[in-house]
């Protein structure tokens, strides 16, 4: 028998879910908002999690970020009143696995859990090495030695690119194509504001020459 964590604050959509679920043979525990939702998966072992956006005190995408930071893998299904493509791809972005619009059928809910249970929970994402520096790409922190580099969203993108092609050379283009995206008309020496960013941060104050600029073709990060 699967065990699921529904986490809704609306009672009534709760109990409607929670008796549905048991009907077709889950078993079924049920949190009224996203602290205790959180208690629930940090306490009890689920084989999938069916999660509300809107909630009381810690809202869905918060609490589906937390617990992949915290490297639980849990497959979860996210729901919300919400629509749109861009609230489905903060969903997915903060680390859920589907995402259903309300009002739902049950019968939709059924088949979108047993597909996502069927898939089973998805591995930690691998973590990225470059000599002594290293990045988590689930919690999105990065490591040199014992020390933390605070980084934001763009430069940890940058980041993350330059090490998962380590002592490759990559063009500007490159980068802009996979951090930004394949339209973007912005001025394309915003590679190299980021660029300098992350070597202010990694680099000059421990007397580093982790990114290389090799002229007339872009960038190679040293991977050893």
């Amino acid at each position: 028998m699967s065990r699921v964590l529904v986490v809704e604050d609306e009672k009534r959509v709760a109990s409607a879910v929670r008796r549905g679920l048991e009907a077709e043979g889950f078993a079924v525990d049920v949190a009224l908002d996203g602290a205790e939702g959180l208690w629930f998966a940090r306490e009890h072992a689920y084989d999938a999690i069916v999660l509300d956006v809107l909630l009381p005190q810690v809202n869905g995408y918060r609490v589906c970020a937390i617990l992949r930071e915290e490297g639980n893998w849990t497959p979860i299904l996210m729901l919300t009143a919400k629509s749109g493509e861009y609230d489905e791809a903060e969903a997915l972005d903060t680390g859920a696995d589907d995402f259903l619009t309300k009002p739902f059928s049950y019968v939709v809910l059924v088949a979108r859990l047993r597909a996502i249970l069927r898939r089973g929970a998805r591995e930690r994402p691998t973590m990225l090495h470059a000599g002594d520096l290293a990045l988590d790409p689930a919690s999105h922190r990065v490591r040199l030695g014992g020390t933390e580099i605070a980084l934001t969203a763009r430069e940890f993108a940058v980041l993350e690119f330059l090490m998962r092609r380590a002592d490759q050379v990559v063009s500007k283009s490159e980068v802009l194509e996979s951090v930004w995206d394949f339209e973007f008309e912005g001025d394309p020496n915003i590679v190299e504001v980021y660029v300098r960013r992350l070597r202010r941060k990694i680099d000059e104050p421990h007397g580093r020459n982790t990114i290389e600029t090799i002229r007339g073709a872009g960038y190679r990060l040293a991977g050893t």
